[in-house]
């Protein structure tokens, strides 16, 4: 579709008076065709996304998990973090739909601009949401292990000796590290597969500027 779509293009820049109608309908279809394809991409991504999530959570939360989380006191903390979230990347999801249905229908340039433009604000508005709730359980897990974790609690009894400033600098050194990575994992995740999406829907928006009906 973008060799046509380039070929067009070229028609149209070479012979204007006579490609002029003709090319600016087609380029409009060829990019509404594409643009609608990558918000369906974006939609199904969200869906496997939370299968994928709901499944770990399904298979991996176990016995020992749920004392650690009533051992660090955040258990009820956690169901409702838990239904937040689902309600919130649901409520995520049904935009994405929404957005790919209006896209869908779109029958003129300015609609369909106006469709790209809020389909990349949902999906810069997802991608903040997910880090900031990564971010935010991190912090939250970190304080409470501090606080009751036994083992954390031994390690301070065991390094008494040991200047409090530098034990807590490289406590605080290891949890940044590790946040660091995780973080930097799921920053990836989302640049790769959401940035690239977003990348071709604003190379549409652009192509989109040059047609004048």
């Amino acid at each position: 579709m973008t060799e046509e779509l380039d070929l067009l293009k070229k028609a149209w820049k070479n012979d204007p008076h006579v490609y002029e109608q003709v090319t600016e309908n087609q380029i409009y279809k060829m990019i509404h065709k594409r643009s609608s394809s990558i918000v369906k991409w974006i939609l199904m991504i969200s869906i496997a996304e939370f299968v994928l999530w709901s499944a770990i959570g399904l298979f991996f939360v176990d016995e020992n998990y749920l004392k650690t989380l009533e051992m660090y006191h955040i258990d009820t903390l956690f169901k409702v973090i838990s239904v937040l979230n689902y309600a919130v990347v649901i409520f995520f999801i049904f935009m994405f739909y929404k957005n790919f249905k209006t896209i869908s229908t779109t029958d003129t340039v300015k609609k369909l601009m106006n469709s790209i433009i809020k389909t990349r604000k949902t999906v810069q508005y997802y991608i903040w949401y997910n880090l900031g709730m990564f971010a935010f359980i991190f912090i939250i897990v970190v304080i409470s292990q501090i606080i009751y974790d036994p083992n954390i609690n031994s390690l301070i009894d065991s390094t008494k000796d040991v200047n409090p400033q530098v034990f807590w600098i490289i406590i605080g050194l290891t949890y940044f590290v590790l946040f660091a990575l995780t973080f930097g994992l799921f920053w990836l995740f989302y640049r790769l597969i959401y940035g690239f999406l977003m990348k071709r829907l604003h190379k549409n928006f652009e192509e989109l500027k040059k047609i004048d009906f």
